[in-house]
């Protein structure tokens, strides 16, 4: 057991505000492990202060993440049909900021909250920089398809053809097509007098319409919705597609007859489709997530999308009818909403997508062999490397079907519909097993389905519990409860991604099976802190948010520092898709200073400088993006040459350390233990391909060492499973 670091001031509180003052660092043992305290007494030294602008803005590197995702779309070395996919992931990824982090600038500014962020910038600023940011990527993403992947995808006998571009026989079939499968569900809504200006759905495509009356010659407004239930790209011939709205505009006469039709524009709005639901005065947070939803269709416009063709005076239409300023105004050539993209990406041409990759490894015996595996050892799987199905979903549909199996409880933050876990779990109650299900109603966007699925669980008899007010639950846990010879064994799963058998193909997530007793009581612990009243804190092998999850890992990073000062062995070493947490950073910073190696591979978001001479100049911070989302959370700290390896849900935002309950799980085995650290450490070599982060933001991608590409480590993983 590692002694506790000397405490070293704090320059934010536990909420990751930053505070008038630093704190110092208490620590008090509890179990086998030190809890840290905050105490407001310390008189600063020079060695604790850090510098005012030590954090990036948090809005602008997630911008910068998405840039990441656009480079791979422009990157000729990738599959044609998977630079589509990235455009298309680009785009969706960039309705999702405007959903939600442009919208909440927007309310708090709306409802006066306009704190200053920890980078320094009010959120006026915030917002003035990111929609200046989110347009030139939005361009450039626009110039990308144009220049690149339209002419490329023609090259390669797939044309997405604007309908001017059609032949004769073409255009003659889709006006067929038109009048029997598209015309019958439009509905033309006119703006006049009588007619006030329509409802405008988030997301959804649209026409704005400018038509006269040959009689009057009076100009006149409409809009035309595209409808979503309708392919978005028509083939008119194999491989031949055009958009929808394209074929619409070009019929609109039939749909205005009588009328002339003199302009036709294409336009998109994003509205604010965050959930606020009050949880302290909500008795069935089920109905009243429900009519939140249905709330959440009214929401704010954030972003106008429209062709840089379109005319003033349309714009100036759309602009009064939504009631929106000219910075939420975005003008990109056509066409709109590239995220439907990902129906091209979907066609059948398997030479200009990735080779196929289907693993059926598992480092687990199937079938009932697979817990008595579980009590001779522990078992680490990395999916999608090692095989979702034949392990963590197998272990669940083992558990289902055995006879000696009294419990089986389980957290389900997002999964399929048709979800063979759920089915299992189904199938486990009524057999009459006892069966818990914690299920996350509010994960976000997946609102619609929890709610069907959570309807589905409790119809079969399992006990669906929907977590704490106020918090969401995120932490990946399973509990299989067997009878065994007179006595109950206990088998876990404490993993980094979700119950999700098609995600799991194409997210990278650890998971680690175990029967320790130790676990087993822990994870029992948090089941009974979740589903009832027990206010269990200390665990024994786990770190559990909102309570001992940030203290135990600065009370790590601190003990680095003493390590290093010491003489011992010391390193830090994380993995995660965010690093946002201010208190986390300023702990690295620290142990920085000191001189202290730190590692980060970080998906997404970074707030943290690295490199910066006195503050930061023994951090690196990469980033890996590729055929596989880099989902896992992995953190390693040396401990003096007794690493402690930790994996679970947990990324370092605020959200996660404060805003829900989250788990990491202490990674005992010494083999898993060598494994994750050495894969940590081929992802920081300079001879594996990455993108690396500067002191000021900007982030560099390094594929190449002259002519030579450099180590590509999913592909070096996928050629060389355990």
């Amino acid at each position: 057991m590692c002694s506790p670091p000397h405490p070293i001031p704090s320059a934010s509180g536990a909420g990751g505000e930053v505070s008038p003052g630093p704190v110092v660092v208490l620590f008090t043992f509890i179990g086998d492990h030190w809890d840290m305290g905050i105490d407001s007494g310390h008189a600063p030294t020079t060695e604790d202060v850090l510098p005012d602008n030590r954090f990036l803005d948090r809005e602008e590197s997630w911008l910068r993440f998405n840039e990441r995702v656009l480079q791979l779309a422009q990157d000729q070395t990738q599959p044609l049909l998977e630079r589509v996919r990235f455009l298309s992931i680009f785009a969706s990824n960039l309705d999702e900021f405007f959903m939600v982090r442009v919208a909440g600038l927007i309310r708090r500014m709306a409802t006066g909250l306009a704190v200053q962020s920890a980078s320094g910038r009010q959120p006026w600023e915030s917002l003035e920089s990111t929609t200046q940011l989110a347009h030139k990527l939005m361009l450039e993403h626009a110039a990308c398809y144009r220049d690149q992947i339209s002419p490329e995808l023609g090259k390669q006998g797939i044309d997405v053809l604007r309908w001017d571009d059609l032949g004769d026989d073409e255009q003659k079939s889709l006006r067929r097509l038109f009048r029997e499968r598209i015309y019958p569900v439009l509905t033309p809504l006119a703006v006049d007098s009588a007619h006030p200006f329509p409802y405008i759905s988030g997301l959804s495509l649209n026409l704005a319409v400018i038509v006269a009356d040959p009689g009057t010659g009076e100009r006149l407004f409409a809009r035309v919705k595209v409808p979503p239930v309708l392919p978005r790209f028509i083939e008119s011939a194999p491989g031949r597609f055009t958009p929808l709205e394209d074929v619409i505009a070009a019929q609109l006469s039939e749909l205005f007859t009588g009328m002339e039709v003199l302009e036709c524009h294409a336009f998109r709005v994003t509205r604010n489709e965050d959930l606020e639901v009050d949880e302290d005065i909500t008795e069935d947070l089920l109905q009243a997530l429900e009519r939140e939803l249905l709330r959440r269709r009214f929401g704010p416009v954030v972003r106008l999308e429209v062709e840089d063709t379109i005319s003033p005076e349309v714009l100036d239409l759309l602009t009064a009818g939504l009631d929106i300023e000219e910075r939420e105004v975005y003008r990109v050539p056509g066409p709109l909403d590239l995220a439907a993209m990902n129906a091209i990406a979907d066609h059948d041409r398997p030479e200009l997508k990735y080779p196929p990759f289907v693993t059926s490894k598992t480092a687990l015996p199937r079938d009932a062999d697979m817990l008595s595996a579980l009590e001779e050892r522990d078992v680490l799987v990395h999916h999608p490397y090692d095989s979702f199905t034949t392990s963590v979903q197998r272990l669940i549909e083992v558990a289902a079907n055995d006879p000696q199996v009294l419990a089986i409880k389980q957290t389900l933050y997002r999964t399929s519909g048709d979800s063979p876990i759920v089915d299992a779990l189904i199938g486990a109650a009524e057999a009459g097993k006892q069966v818990v299900v914690v299920v996350e109603l509010k994960a976000r966007f997946d609102e619609h389905a929890n709610i069907s699925w959570a309807r589905k669980l409790e119809h079969a008899g399992c006990h669906v519990v929907y977590g704490f007010v106020g918090l969401k639950t995120h932490c990946k846990l399973a509990l299989v409860v067997r009878q065994e010879n007179g006595r109950l064994r206990r088998y876990c799963h404490i993993g980094t991604g979700n119950y999700h058998p098609k995600t799991a193909r194409i997210y990278e997530d650890f998971g680690l099976l175990t029967a320790d007793p130790e676990v087993a009581e822990d994870v029992t612990d948090l089941f009974n802190h979740l589903t009832g009243h027990s206010r269990q804190i200390p665990y024994r092998q786990l770190l559990v948010a909102p309570h001992t999850l940030r203290s135990g890992l600065v009370l790590r990073i601190e003990r680095e520092a003493e390590h290093h000062l010491a003489g011992r062995p010391a390193h830090i070493r994380f993995k995660c898709n965010s690093l946002v947490d201010e208190v986390i950073i300023d702990a690295l910073y620290r142990a920085s200073r000191v001189g202290v190696p730190i590692d980060i591979w970080v998906r997404g978001i970074c707030a943290l400088r690295p490199g910066v001479p006195g503050l930061s100049e023994t951090i690196r911070v990469r980033s890996i993006l590729g055929r596989f989302l880099e989902h896992s959370r992995v953190f390693v700290f040396d401990c003096g040459g007794d690493a402690e390896v930790w994996l679970g849900s947990a990324d370092l935002m605020h959200r996660n350390l404060d805003r829900r309950v989250e788990a990491l799980v202490r990674v005992k085995d010494r083999r898993h233990r060598d494994h994750l650290i050495e894969l940590l450490d081929r992802a920081m070599d300079e001879g594996t391909a990455s993108w690396w982060l500067d002191g000021d933001g900007g982030w560099t991608r390094r594929s190449v060492d002259g002519e030579k590409p450099l180590l590509d480590i999913q592909h070096h993983l996928m050629g060389t499973r355990r």
